[in-house]
């Protein structure tokens, strides 16, 4: 039997695409970037998959906008994505999409068929967490270019816009990218105690380890496990956005989600007001103290 065709088409007149936070005058030279919290479902994509909306969002990363709340409030320049991450994923790069998931392919397309797309996790999620198809077909590859230029483009146009006012006004800036990762990963890859909190600096390549360590001290005074680069060492923001020649760095933050949520309920649980104060508070520590450290 062929496999069925999807074509749909998606009105993003409909769609709101992001929200920005004390960004027109940047008191800071830090930026939250929070690409995976989105809630927003396209009603025309919904149509179109094979499970719920409440199993796709265990796709996202739940409620890290909320837990900076604070943070924002105090005047630290924040983006967040609106839409769902099942829908499109702005932490990989352009070119990584699964060919398998078309009908019309372009023959002529480059592929960068990485560890994310072999998984199902590329720019376009092929598998809810449950490692099920989300697709009832093929996808029209037309389509999901038009997901590329509506929503993908968009958002990383404003955060890049965003990052020069910063640069601009203090001369050097830092993306702070901002996610959960799930409990499951953690416990298995510290049985110990599980890890608490993961700082992502690209094997320190992608911001000075004065930033890292002090940010890191922020959650061990706190009592938090943290580690570098484990399980994640960063993905496409931080890389794509770490440019050290013109003084614009990033670190990747990812949140333990049992700490803070209930993850099958998707709700927070009865420790999240005390982690958001410790998260924000982190974060505002470091917004305030953030320097360029001294070339000897």
């Amino acid at each position: 039997m062929a496999e069925n065709k999807l074509d749909f088409k998606v009105d993003y007149t409909k769609i709101p695409v992001f929200d920005v936070f004390n960004t027109d005058k940047p008191m800071y030279p830090l930026i939250l970037s929070i690409p995976h919290s989105g809630t927003f479902f396209p009603p025309e994509f919904l149509e179109q998959v094979t499970c719920d909306e409440k199993t796709l969002r265990r796709n996202e990363d739940i409620l890290v906008d909320a837990l900076l709340e604070n943070a924002i409030n105090a005047g630290i320049p924040m983006i967040k994505m609106l839409v769902t991450r099942t829908f499109i994923d702005l932490n990989r790069d352009r070119l990584e999409l699964d060919p398998s998931m078309f009908y019309n392919y372009p023959q002529d397309k480059d592929v960068m068929f990485d560890k994310h797309c072999r998984v199902g996790f590329g720019v376009v999620h092929r598998i809810n967490y449950l490692r099920e198809c989300i697709y009832k077909g093929l996808l029209d590859y037309h389509e999901v270019e038009q997901r590329l230029v509506n929503l993908y483009d968009v958002y990383h146009k404003e955060l890049q816009k965003i990052i020069n006012k910063c640069v601009k006004k203090f001369g050097f800036c830092l993306v702070l990218d901002c996610h959960s990762m799930p409990s499951k990963i953690c416990s298995i890859i510290d049985d110990r105690s599980g890890i608490d909190i993961c700082l992502g600096n690209l094997f320190s390549q992608s911001c000075p380890q004065e930033m890292s360590d002090f940010f890191a001290r922020q959650f061990w005074d706190r009592n938090y496990n943290v580690e570098f680069n484990c399980p994640y060492s960063g993905a496409y923001i931080t890389f794509n956005y770490c440019q050290p020649r013109r003084q614009i760095y990033t670190l990747q933050l990812e949140i333990n989600r049992a700490l803070y949520a209930d993850e099958d309920k998707l709700c927070p649980n009865e420790d999240f007001a005390a982690v958001a104060d410790d998260v924000s508070s982190a974060v505002i520590n470091l917004a305030q103290n953030i320097r360029l450290p001294e070339i000897i």
